[in-house]
């Protein structure tokens, strides 16, 4: 201890996964306050230290959509990868969102309808459960101002979703949050156009 004080080692942490998650190791964070975070298709890559934190709290997600004939499909916005993370997205046309806890189980609440051509706005609003970490919560989801789905999401990952895996807009940039819908840029883009997606903490 007289080393490590002579030496500014102090204070020692001997913390392990806490310290992934900047909100709970009390460490500078560049998104710390932030409440809100803009984002523009095109936007990939974000690992977690330049992504706004949604864990373990409330949460919004709202995406301004242009769709073309025929319906779109793929990734408008997703976080992590096959061993946890969250996508929004479109499957068949229909609009859905899945949080994948730890690659063991899948939660997702989905639309029954295909969302409709032109402008659309797609909402996923996520309630958290609160009193402590890595609780569940309730999801909706909602079409132009109009709910299309609700569902529980049974638990949620508290400290982080993947070292190396990233959030992305537009696409799932590496391993599948969600199995089905694709492997890679590829095969995970969304086929409309995205004007904009705010996500928010509340």
């Amino acid at each position: 201890m007289k080393e490590a004080e002579r030496y500014n080692v102090l204070p020692i942490d001997d913390r392990v996964i806490e310290r992934m998650n900047p909100a709970l190791a009390g460490r500078p964070d560049l998104m710390a306050g932030r409440k809100s975070l803009t984002l523009y298709d095109g936007m990939t890559g974000m690992l977690e230290n330049t992504f706004l934190n949604v864990k373990n709290q409330s949460m919004s997600i709202t995406a301004e959509l242009d769709i073309p004939a025929g319906g779109a499909n793929g990734t408008i916005l997703c976080q992590g990868g096959r061993f946890g993370g969250w996508s929004l997205y479109v499957k068949d046309g229909k609009p859905a969102y899945t949080y994948n806890f730890l690659g063991l189980e899948q939660f997702t609440v989905a639309g029954k309808d295909a969302v409709p051509e032109g402008a659309a706005t797609v909402v996923l609003d996520f309630a958290y459960d609160g009193d402590g970490l890595g609780k569940g919560g309730k999801a909706t989801l909602s079409v132009n101002g109009k709910t299309v789905a609700e569902g529980r999401i049974g638990k949620t990952q508290p400290l982080i979703f993947s070292a190396d895996e990233t959030a992305d807009v537009g696409l799932d940039n590496q391993t599948p949050v969600v199995e089905g819908i694709g492997i890679g840029p590829d095969e995970t883009r969304f086929t409309g156009t995205i004007d904009k997606v705010t996500i928010a903490v509340k």
